[in-house]
């Protein structure tokens, strides 16, 4: 892939520090966001700026990173835009749903442009040090041109599977775990708590013994600390993915029901104004049932 361009489109807080990722490793960016700002951050480092979507997909590669189904849809499934691409290869790496990536393959696989689903494990300083957990599937061919690109994004990269779906049913099962994980935490604290137990002791021997790693050792710091801002992912999109989880589950007839006690939480943590904080705030609502003070 050496000497070809790169579209790249989505410079959210994730997507800009995967496209500065692609820089470093030398390759040759062109990016495309719906507001202005982080293109020109992206320029100034060496990239070069698409006027259009038209003009990403030009290039011999496109990278997105969009928020949710329905940015990717509005924006990247119009079939005027795919019959009119030169691009070969889409390397979506949004978390979407199951239905939307076979919509996605069939729809790039009628216009003759390969199609690769990548989601992402990690927050954004995790995304701008070029150390996500890349999770993969497509056509083997696909994913042994894309891997440079991996490499430069990531630190692993996870296959698994020849449909793209898979890797986005990867990503759903990974975020419904997480968000069971942090419920957990928030209960076991709230209980805790609530005997005169001091949450940050509780944690820190969980992450020391029963549970080492990133999510009870930062995510319990959050929740015993009552730390939601900043966000590192907003509280409304740990609600997208429960309810991604809820709607791939019922596609296969696949009881979830924790997921269902999930989504009413974050619905009661955004009822209660915590839309701009980070998903981790759902641990508020164990402690308002516990009758805990806020």
């Amino acid at each position: 892939m050496a000497g070809a361009t790169i579209g790249f489109v989505g410079l959210g807080s994730m997507g800009r520090g995967m496209a500065g990722s692609l820089l470093r490793a030398g390759h040759a960016v062109r990016v495309w966001n719906r507001s202005p700002e982080p293109v020109a951050a992206l320029v100034a480092e060496g990239a070069e700026a698409a006027g259009t979507l038209a003009e990403v997909y030009a290039a011999d590669t496109v990278v997105s990173m969009l928020a949710n189904d329905e940015a990717v849809e509005r924006l990247l499934l119009d079939p005027a835009l795919l019959a009119g691409a030169a691009t070969t290869l889409h390397v979506n790496m949004a978390s979407i749903s199951v239905g939307l990536a076979e919509r996605a393959e069939a729809l790039h696989a009628e216009h003759g442009i390969g199609y690769l689903a990548a989601p992402v494990l990690g927050r954004p300083p995790v995304a701008a040090a070029g150390r996500l957990n890349i999770l993969t599937a497509g056509a083997p061919e696909l994913l042994a041109r894309a891997e440079p690109l991996f490499a430069a994004m990531g630190e692993r990269t996870w296959h698994f599977g020849a449909l793209p779906r898979q890797a986005n049913t990867a990503k759903i099962s990974t975020n419904f775990l997480l968000a069971c994980a942090i419920e957990s935490m928030a209960e076991a604290c709230s209980l805790a708590e609530a005997h005169g137990v001091r949450p940050t002791d509780l944690v820190e021997m969980f992450a020391g013994t029963l549970f080492p790693g990133p999510v009870y050792s930062g995510y319990g710091a959050m929740v015993a600390e009552r730390r939601y801002e900043p966000a590192g992912f907003r509280l409304p999109l740990g609600l997208k993915d429960v309810g991604l989880a809820l709607e791939a589950g019922a596609a296969r007839n696949v009881p979830l029901p924790f997921a269902g006690i999930l989504r009413d939480a974050f619905l009661d943590a955004l009822a209660h104004g915590d839309a701009d904080k980070d998903w981790a705030a759902v641990a508020a609502v164990a402690r308002r049932r516990a009758g805990l003070p806020e």
